[in-house]
């Protein structure tokens, strides 16, 4: 007979390797299904087609097919809760930019879910730079000239944006905040129009995405700066913002993967190690250069620490500039 010790010893044992091998058994055994990743914005646009892009990669990957599901409306916010509501078991994943995402708490009275307590993170996908521009007939040739004109005209220098609450309103409130200065914002329904109030010289300046480069390059539109303290390689010739002298504002325009919180962290790292080898693909990264974006494997901590540093950050502009959604 065994002696109960013993048997005791050998239970805990024989516990303690189950338990231990769950994370790996979850690892080698994801995905046992279709992925589904949902995109907050209509077919077409640039988060689209990087989502389509990673999404067949992904299904080479882990051989069952990664499905891209638009949800759009409400900001992001429509899929960001679609999301939240589902399985924590990595077969559906929402594709998002950190600021509409990180602000959403801020911007909507009655959200369904947390930005970073409904999520994990799996992972950064793109970077790329956001630009300040003016039409190339405009007097102000540089940061500080645009500068020095707002504080001479406080509230009286116009911007266009692609809606209340979208990213380029916020980013312009933080620059204005950190000069010292205030801006007339001028909101559109969308980038497009907003980029093209600026062609038309409807307003005097708009914070643009890498679709005003070709605009730049034919000479309508001039780019003052990125709005990252340094120059982006994606932009050529165009100064970053420090060099204005406004050193506190360091914006990018990120694009990341998120999961259902409670995700097992043995999944997150497969997905997370998976999208790492996909950007790193020289055939994935010159797809994503030609849409404006540059391919950013890192860690699933450095999109976590971004997510919550911008949550933050914007938060308190919101509350600053008294920012409501219609």
């Amino acid at each position: 007979m065994m002696n109960p010790s013993r048997r005791l010893v050998l239970g805990a044992a024989a516990g303690f390797l189950t338990t231990s091998s769950i994370p790996s058994f979850a690892q080698s055994t994801f995905p046992t299904r279709s992925i589904r990743l949902v995109v907050p914005f209509p077919p077409g646009g640039s988060t689209d087609v990087a989502a389509r892009t990673m999404a067949e990669r992904l299904s080479n990957e882990f051989g069952q097919p990664v499905i891209v599901e638009n949800r759009p409306g409400a900001g992001t916010t429509i899929a960001a809760a679609n999301v939240a509501a589902s399985a924590a078991d990595g077969h559906t994943l929402l594709i998002t930019g950190t600021i509409s995402h990180a602000s959403a708490a801020a911007l909507y009275a009655n959200l369904q879910y947390d930005p970073i307590k409904s999520f994990e993170a799996v992972g950064f996908v793109t970077e790329s730079p956001f630009l300040l521009v003016v039409n190339s007939t405009s007097p102000y040739r540089s940061v500080q000239d645009l500068i020095q004109a707002a504080r001479a005209q406080q509230g009286a220098i116009t911007y266009s944006s692609s809606g209340n609450g979208a990213a380029p309103h916020l980013i312009t409130e933080l620059m204005g905040r950190s000069a010292g200065v205030r801006f007339l914002h001028i909101p559109y329904k969308g980038v497009g129009p907003a980029l093209n109030a600026l062609l038309a010289n409807e307003v005097q300046f708009t914070v643009a995405d890498t679709g005003a480069v070709p605009h730049i390059a034919g000479g309508r539109l001039r780019a003052l700066s990125v709005l990252s303290a340094n120059p982006s390689s994606m932009v050529a010739n165009v100064a970053g913002l420090s060099a204005s002298g406004i050193r506190d504002v360091d914006i990018s325009s990120n694009l990341g993967i998120l999961a259902p919180a409670g995700t097992p962290a043995a999944i997150l790292d497969r997905l997370n190690s998976s999208l790492n080898r996909a950007l790193a693909q020289d055939e994935i990264k010159a797809k994503l250069s030609g849409l404006g974006q540059m391919a950013v494997p890192r860690p699933r901590a450095d999109f976590q620490n971004t997510l919550t540093n911008d949550v933050r950050r914007y938060a308190a502009v919101v509350k600053e500039a008294g920012i409501r959604i219609d």
